[in-house]
């Protein structure tokens, strides 16, 4: 859909990938080796589950970070954005750390002073960090990004940035890193080096999605399976609203829900989360009446792990219609218990509900970014136009609309 603010995917994937080739060679001075893309993602539920040990099902987007790579011998790494303002950002492999501060921090230590990039080189940088950490041989390199992931907008561009990175240097160190190691190698840049405690979803998403299919993912045991998504094929849409409210997970109030998170498990005796029964939840809140924030959390995650798996029933058996309430159940759940979504959100949800949308519901970590809205076909654009209205007459900035369609994970581009 094209109409009322709404948007398609990006330009298309080969016009976008020469695109990067030559911003490289324009940049280095020499054509790149490859070509490597990895996609942003949407969450159809299980909304910040991933780090209780719980389920989640996110699905890739066509919106792809393009890494345009060529490996250096002289330990130099050198990262260009085709997005972000400033020139190339020069670092030493060997000198890489993380810090405990921000990203932007993490960079600088690393750099020994040089001037700051603004903190989106430490998501490259990280994975470099990890990979070597790991005790994997990786040298230098020189690379050049280009993405239409939206950044803020809660569709994970950082994993894309991430992911397209460590593929790269896995096919160009001959590493044979399997895709599930490399989002975890992903997962650890953004966790110890650039300082945002996130789960293993996001870059798991990145790495390991399929075209056409959500993926069910257990993050205890990191288990998937892919679920058959033709949402075209039923007469169907997901449309994806971009607020363009901007989120910052590394803000504080990401770690806030995760440490009341870790609170609630060891007041509960359990390791994680994910180990109270759905059928024990009463009992549980119970035993927390004392710290009511901590049990509206307790009981976010609860339910949401067992609204993953309602909706995993419902696909597995055709009845995908049938997902739409268990969406905005999820969004009522983090709205009220996890207190993570905005008035925009709200508006959003809201309106596409009232206006004929079987279900719909933040996604991502919150305090802004995209809601996804489920709508029959037939109802796409009038459930567009009156987010898109609505927002204009909120005094809200016209919101940003496109459609969902099941991408792929990280690939050689050429």
């Amino acid at each position: 859909m094209t109409a009322h603010g709404a948007v398609t995917p990006a330009t298309g994937h080969a016009h976008r990938a020469r695109h990067a080739a030559e911003r490289f060679a324009a940049v280095y001075g020499a054509a790149p080796t490859g070509l490597w893309a990895a996609p942003g993602r949407v969450n159809l539920i299980g909304e910040h589950t991933d780090y209780n040990d719980g389920f989640v099902m996110p699905l890739a987007l066509p919106h792809t970070t393009i890494a345009a790579v060529s490996a250096r011998t002289d330990g130099v790494l050198r990262l260009h954005s085709g997005g972000v303002g400033g020139g190339i950002v020069e670092l030493r492999t060997d000198e890489l750390r993380p810090a405990p501060g921000p990203a932007s921090e993490a960079l600088e230590l690393s750099r020994g002073g040089a001037q700051r990039s603004g903190g989106w080189a430490a998501y490259p940088a990280g994975v470099v960090w990890a990979m070597r950490e790991a005790g994997l041989p990786v040298g230098g390199a020189d690379l050049h990004f280009e993405s239409t992931v939206p950044t803020g907008a809660g569709l994970s561009s950082s994993a894309a940035l991430e992911v397209a990175t460590a593929l790269a240097l896995n096919d160009l160190h001959a590493l044979g890193q399997q895709p599930q190691r490399l989002a975890q190698l992903a997962q650890r840049a953004e966790n110890a080096f650039v300082g945002v405690p996130c789960g293993i979803m996001d870059q798991t998403a990145a790495a390991c999605c399929t075209a056409g299919h959500a993926l069910f993912l257990d993050t205890r045991d990191l288990t998937r399976r892919q679920i058959p998504f033709d949402l075209a094929g039923e007469g169907l849409r997901l449309l994806v609203v971009d607020t363009r409210v901007q989120h910052e997970l590394g803000d504080g109030a990401y770690a806030e829900r995760r440490a009341g998170c870790e609170r609630g498990a060891r007041a509960l005796g359990v390791r994680a989360l994910r180990e109270v029964p759905y059928a024990h939840l009463p009992a549980a809140l119970a035993e927390l009446a004392g710290d009511p924030v901590v049990q509206a959390l307790v009981r976010h995650i609860v339910t949401e792990n067992q609204r993953v798996e309602e909706v995993v029933a419902h696909l597995d058996a055709g009845r995908t219609r049938a997902i739409g309430p268990l969406l905005t159940a999820g969004h009522a759940s983090l709205r009220d218990d996890f207190k993570i979504s905005c008035r925009e959100l709200d508006l959003a949800v809201d309106t596409a509900l009232a206006a004929g949308a079987l279900g719909a519901r933040m996604t991502g970590g919150g305090f802004g970014g995209s809601a996804i809205v489920l709508v029959e076909e037939a109802d796409a654009t009038a459930v567009g136009a009156a987010v898109t209205e609505a927002f204009a007459a909120a005094g809200q900035a016209r919101p940003r609309i496109f459609e969902a369609v099941p991408g792929a994970g990280a690939h050689r581009v050429e």
